[in-house]
């Protein structure tokens, strides 16, 4: 039994990941962070849940076993966080919900389906951990969290703007998600930025449309050039303290941190700027978050995957961070 988890009598502390001193990384299951299941603690403050679904993409397939890629090079880490100096598995109960078994054949009962199953799980009280599968899978997510929270802030960290209108007559594809989730008023247009774009659109039209829905752009270039902390900055000041949806398409990452992914574009950021950005939004109310579009069939040394789970992981931190603020009367939490 591992010195972490909690199992006395009484113990309300948060049961944590096994120990590694005593158990080898690579032995055991493989859940997120070797924490443990959902069905073993109960509830959950955090829920990390799998979506293994890619038929909305349009492009390399694969990214139904991005979840799994993602959990296996979790292994590595560690209960202390010294990056937001936070021990997150402490702070609030993260657990492993499993995957969320849907339709590969039909993408609208399979949106339908993780509706359904985000809307039992936040249902519980706990925010959501999503680890893709393809971007599709956002939009149901973001109507579940709004159901919650009324309209979202959005970061969106990707490549693309995703915020098409249809693929071949389809309006549910992992191209799509946002312009659907504006339609449907489930998003703050106020407070709403796309992050690490790049790359060649259909024409200028695209970006016409993508203001008008109310997007900001911070594009990858942006980044290199002005840094990681005042991109942050930039990005705190927009959201404010309203309630926060982080969707990470991990081809945000350069082709050279992130090779597995289906629609590869040059120029992208490294896997340092997205963890500092990241860190720097310590201060908002993330209420979930997805990292999606993994395809490990085209990863080499599981760099896509190892940059997916320490994604994640920041991301876990900032929300296990704010529940404990919140429950110390804070209100935010601090770097």
């Amino acid at each position: 039994m591992s010195s972490t988890e909690n199992t006395a009598a009484g113990d309300s502390r948060p049961r944590g990941p096994v120990d590694s001193s005593r158990i080898p990384r690579y032995a055991g299951p493989a859940t997120f962070a070797r924490l443990p299941r959902l069905d073993e603690v109960g509830t959950a403050d955090v829920a990390v849940v799998g979506v293994p679904f890619d038929s909305g993409v349009s492009y390399r397939p694969g990214a139904r076993f991005g979840g799994n890629a993602i959990r296996e090079a979790s292994r590595l880490l560690r209960p202390y966080n010294p990056a937001q100096d936070a021990s997150p598995f402490a702070l609030a109960q993260v657990a492993d919900g499993g995957d969320i078994a849907v339709n590969p054949f039909n993408i609208n009962e399979a949106v339908e389906t993780v509706e359904a199953a985000a809307d039992e799980l936040l249902g519980t009280g706990a925010r959501l951990m999503t680890l893709g599968g393809d971007h599709t899978i956002a939009l149901p997510l973001l109507r579940s969290v709004a159901k919650k929270h009324g309209p979202v802030a959005l970061l969106h960290f990707d490549a693309h703007l995703d915020t098409w209108d249809t693929y071949f007559g389809a309006e549910y594809t992992h191209g799509t998600p946002f312009r659907r989730a504006v339609e449907e008023g489930i998003l703050d247009t106020s407070a709403l930025s796309h992050v690490g774009t790049r790359g060649p659109l259909y024409g200028k039209q695209d970006l016409t449309d993508d203001e008008k829905m109310g997007f900001g752009i911070v594009t990858s270039a942006d980044i290199y050039r002005r840094g990681a902390d005042e991109v942050a900055d930039q990005l705190r000041q927009r959201i404010g303290d309203r309630p926060l949806y982080i969707s990470i398409d991990i081809d945000c990452l350069d082709p050279a941190h992130a090779p597995g992914t289906g629609t590869p574009e040059a120029g992208g950021m490294t896997s340092r700027e997205l963890l500092e950005i990241l860190r720097g939004l310590a201060s908002c109310n993330l209420v979930s978050a997805d990292v999606v579009e993994v395809a490990p069939a085209y990863d080499h040394a599981e760099i896509t995957s190892v940059a997916a789970s320490h994604t994640a992981y920041e991301l876990t931190t900032l929300m296990t961070r704010r529940i404990a603020a919140d429950r110390a009367g804070e209100g935010t939490g601090t770097k």
